[in-house]
């Protein structure tokens, strides 16, 4: 039976788990008499699955992978040729839509990205569910090919921590067996799964007992830990939950600052290291010092209003400033209920630059965050400030230990190399964006949203809302492009085409 799953194709697992992903939101519809909506994705999850039968049975007498080149490869792969099955009963449920939009509904949610070219009020409940699952299950995927393909390739951000950047498999049949990829995956799924099934649904309840619906509060809670803000009701403004279901939602931004929240096994050890993690570190300064910031601004612009003296104006900017920050730092792009009360209360406009370059910031390795990540933005800081220390004391030996000393110098290196390709490929997809009628701020707060995977910010990065609806098919196929980019990253997609990668 191990040989049997080692043998079965990695793209035909990932079908085949779609197709039973799809019998969710049939479920939902036959439940709400929606019985367009349920047949569509019912004859689906049956045509897929037949199909992945077959490709399971024809494919058994395929050896297993054997270099990392396959895993990379794979997961490039799944992310542009599953949104085509994805879409299909997303399309046909809809009806008066085209393909291509679909396929760009599926590739946003799968790439955690959460851009959405409908309106809310277009689809139906089982709809939304299956943007909200196919969002889920993208977060999944990267939970688990984090640690099963990044993490021993020393990519996605382990790069800069690693103490074993060379590392190489030896051509034994035990270690091939241990590098292929669908072994990797499977025990990488048995570990992280029932984490990440179990804090869905722990978040999911408490957002039912904020107060909130059980369909968007599902939505939601999937949004949340996946960091793809899909949401059946456009945001957390049209919500029920209110106050009590931000709280519970700010709580687990934490898994996505951070893989030491889920990745080491929870347990009473866990604040321990949370609070020595140089992410969660980083990202609790830049929230403080941000909020206090906002808040400082809000209030000298409370000043001209005469409206300083409201305790109650001012304690809701300062939530929404909060909430807002964090939301956008983890890529997750949801925004406060009380942030339009903090912009009310100011009569300041929305600081878009600010949340661009939160999102760019990105959260933690190895999370479902996306953007340059934390560590890399700490592996420069800590360079920057020993080459300032070394100004005044040439001679002085700095404190850290040998993994300090790594993240300051090859860390930084390698950060300073991912923090260029990242900027070269902002743009590049500027540019090409550009040439399809976009004025620059369009342009660039599109790049920024596709690359760092916040599909949101199109709505409050700019002076004016970007609707990806009004977006020309060009403009949608770069996205595309981006979206994908930004989830696998430039460095690894260059590892993939480096000859002397392929060796590994």
């Amino acid at each position: 039976m191990r040989i049997f799953a080692l043998r079965v194709p990695l793209f035909a697992v990932l079908v085949g788990v779609a197709a039973l992903a799809m019998l969710i939101p049939a479920s939902v519809a036959v439940v709400e008499e929606d019985f367009r909506s349920g047949r569509s994705f019912f004859y689906s999850a049956l045509l897929f699955g037949i199909l992945t039968l077959v490709v399971v049975f024809a494919t058994q007498g395929m050896p297993p992978a054997k270099s990392a080149r396959t895993h990379l490869a794979g997961l490039i792969a799944a992310y542009v040729m599953l949104p085509l099955v994805l879409a299909v009963p997303l399309v046909d449920s809809i009806g008066n839509t085209r393909f291509f939009n679909s396929y760009f509904e599926m590739v946003s949610a799968l790439t955690t990205t959460g851009a959405t070219v409908f309106e809310p009020a277009r689809l139906s409940d089982a709809e939304h569910l299956w943007r909200a699952l196919v969002g889920w299950l993208g977060g999944l995927m990267v939970w688990v090919t984090a640690a099963a393909v990044m993490a021993p390739l020393n990519l996605g951000g382990f790069e800069v921590s690693s103490e074993t950047q060379d590392r190489r498999i030896q051509s034994n049949r035990s270690q091939i067996l241990a590098a292929a990829p669908e072994l990797r995956l499977r025990r990488a799924i048995g570990s992280l799964a029932p984490v990440y099934l179990g804090l869905t649904g722990l978040l999911w309840l408490l957002q039912v007992l904020s107060g909130e619906a059980d369909l968007p509060a599902l939505a939601h809670a999937m949004a949340v830990m996946s960091t793809s803000g899909i949401s059946p009701t456009g945001g957390l403004a049209a919500s029920q939950g209110g106050l009590l279901s931000e709280v519970v939602i700010f709580a687990f931004f934490l898994f996505a600052l951070s893989h030491h929240a889920f990745g080491d096994r929870l347990g009473p050890a866990t604040p321990g290291r949370l609070y020595q993690d140089r992410e969660v570190r980083l990202a609790v300064c830049v929230a403080i010092v941000l909020t206090v910031l906002f808040f400082l601004r809000h209030w000298l612009g409370a000043l001209e209003f005469d409206d300083e003296d409201n305790v109650g104006a001012a304690l809701a900017a300062l939530w929404g400033s909060l909430f807002t920050i964090m939301s956008f730092l983890t890529t997750t792009g949801f925004v406060s209920d009380f942030w339009a009360a903090a912009r009310g209360w100011s009569g300041l406009p929305t600081p878009g630059l600010l949340l661009v370059s939160l999102a760019l910031m990105g959260g933690g390795a190895a999370t479902t965050a996306g953007g340059i990540k934390l560590i890399r933005v700490y592996a420069l800081y800590k360079h920057g400030q020993r080459e300032l220390s070394k100004l005044t004391h040439p001679h002085s030996v700095a404190a850290g230990g040998r993994l300090g000393r790594r993240i300051r110098r090859e860390g930084a290196y390698i950060a300073w190399v991912f923090f260029m390709l990242f900027i070269l490929s902002m743009a590049g997809v500027m540019l090409a964006l550009s040439l399809t009628g976009l004025d620059f701020e369009q342009a660039f707060v599109l790049a920024a949203a596709a690359l760092s995977t916040t599909g949101p910010l199109a709505a409050v990065g700019g002076e004016v809302p970007i609707a990806y609806a009004n977006l020309t098919d060009p403009a949608k196929a770069v996205l595309l492009a981006a979206m994908i980019l930004g989830r696998v990253e430039t460095l690894a997609l260059i590892a993939l085409f480096n000859p002397g990668f392929w060796r590994i």
